[in-house]
């Protein structure tokens, strides 16, 4: 008689919340591990004057949503130098 394995089973385990900011400020409790978050719903007043809003051709308006405490990720670029 053989023996059988039971089948494997693969746990997913959901990402914690973790705080995410809009560029006007704003911060929600996310729970995703993602660096960058789209946010389409664009349901505050000023979100259609927003300077950090973005209007790609073919698809809805966002703002960008980062992690709070992260940089930027263009930051790197402010110290750049060029040769002369």
């Amino acid at each position: 008689m053989s023996k059988r394995r039971a089948p494997q089973t693969t746990v997913v385990r959901a990402a914690p919340a973790q705080p995410y900011r809009a560029g006007c400020g704003r911060e929600w409790d996310v729970a995703s591990s993602e660096p960058d978050l789209a946010y389409t719903e664009q349901a505050f007043p000023e979100c259609p004057t927003c300077p950090h809003r973005v209007e790609p051709e073919g698809t809805r308006p966002f703002c960008t949503l980062r992690p709070v405490g992260t940089a930027h990720p263009f930051a790197a670029l402010a110290g750049l130098q060029l040769p002369d």
